[in-house]
C-alpha cells in the first residue's frame, strides 16, 4: 500500500519556512523514525519531520545517541521518506558522520539528500563551521544545533542544561551568529535557559527551534515518543505529554492477551467462512 502526500496542503519547502518565520508564525517540528510515526506526524500537520539520531534512545535501546551509525540512520530515513510526507524532511547527522573530514561530511549528507531528505541537521558551533560551509556550498541545506548537544554527552558530563555560566552563554550567542553566517537556514536550541534562547532568537535572522529552551524560540521540537508518552518512566522537565501512550497501549494489549487465553479472540467477526460447497466437501473429506 502506497501513501500519497495530503492533497490539502503543498509540500513544505525552505522558502515556505522562511515566509512563515517572517510572519512570526511558530514552527512545529517533531521526530519520526518509521512509516507509522511519519504518517501520524504528517497527518497532525507538523511543519518539519526530523529523522533524529534520538532513534538510538527511543527505538534501538541505546543509552545515548553515540552508537547510532549512518547505516541505522539511512534505514530509518528510508522508512520515513517512503511515506512522502508533506512536512519538510530533515535527517540528523549521527556521531562521527561529520567529525572526521569535510569529504566524509559531504558524502554522508549527500546520501541523506539522495534518499529523500530535504536538509540535514548537525550539532556543534564554531569548530563545525568548515563542515557547514562545505555542505551549504554543495547545495545541502543545514540546520544547526547548539546548547545541549547529545553527541557531546561525555565532555558535558551528562545531559545537563547548558549556557548558565557567563562564558558559556556568550559562546552560544557567538556560535549562533557564526552558524547563521556560515549559511544555516535554522538552528535547534536545546537545554538552555529561556532568556538566553530568547536573546539568541532576537540576534539571528533565521528560525530557532527550541527543545527545553523556553517559549521564545521561533518554533518547538519534541521527540514523538515523549509527546505521546510511549515510554515508561518520567519525562524530562521540558516535555509535556499529550497522551499516556504506554499506559493505554499496555491496557489494550493486556486485554487482547486475556481474550486469547480465554478463547474470546478470535470469534466469528475475525474469522473467515468457507462457501457452502467447499464446506460440505471439507466436512465429508476423510484421509
Amino acid at each position: 500500500m502506497s501513501h500519497q502526500p495530503s492533497e490539502s496542503r503543498a509540500r513544505v519547502t525552505l522558502p515556505q519556512l522562511h515566509t512563515w518565520h517572517q510572519a512570526d508564525r511558530k514552527l512545529v517540528m517533531l521526530t519520526a523514525y518509521d512509516s507509522a510515526t511519519a504518517l501520524l506526524a504528517d497527518a497532525a500537520g507538523v511543519d518539519i519531520i526530523l529523522v533524529g539520531d534520538s532513534v538510538g534512545n527511543v527505538c534501538l535501546g541505546f543509552e545515548n545517541t553515540l552508537p547510532v551509525t549512518m547505516a541505522m540512520m539511512n534505514h530509518h530515513l528510508d522508512a520515513v521518506a517512503r511515506t512522502r510526507p508533506t512536512a519538510l524532511l530533515i535527517a540528523d547527522m549521527p556521531y562521527l558522520s561529520f567529525h572526521l573530514s569535510v569529504e566524509d561530511t559531504l558524502r554522508n549528507a549527500g546520501g541523506f539528500i539522495q534518499r529523500g531528505a530535504q536538509a540535514v541537521k548537525l550539532e556543534g558551533g564554531a569548530k563545525r563551521l568548515p563542515m557547514v560551509r562545505a555542505l551549504v556550498d554543495a547545495e545541502i541545506p543545514v540546520m544547526g544545533h547548539l546548547g545541549l548537544t547529545p553527541q557531546s554527552v561525555n565532555p558535558m558530563g551528562g545531559h545537563k542544561v547548558q549556557g548558565r555560566l557567563k562564558a558559556d552563554a556568550v559562546q552560544i550567542l557567538e556560535d549562533a551568529q557564526r552558524l547563521e553566517e556560515a549559511g544555516c537556514f535554522s538552528m535547534v536550541l536545546e537545554g538552555i535557559p529561556a532568556d538566553l534562547a530568547a536573546r539568541v532568537t532576537e540576534t539571528v535572522s533565521i528560525p530557532t527551534i527550541g527543545i527545553g529552551a523556553g517559549p521564545h524560540c521561533s518554533g518547538q521540537v519534541l521527540v514523538f515518543h515523549d509527546v505521546l508518552g510511549l515510554l515508561p518512566g518520567t519525562s524530562p522537565k521540558f516535555v509535556r505529554r499529550y497522551a499516556e501512550g504506554f499506559r493505554d497501549l499496555r491496557v489494550a494489549l493486556t486485554s487482547w492477551a486475556e481474550d486469547v487465553r480465554s478463547g474470546g479472540f478470535p470469534d466469528t467477526r475475525e474469522s473467515y467462512a468457507l462457501p457452502e460447497g467447499a464446506r460440505s466437501a471439507v466436512a465429508q473429506w476423510h484421509p
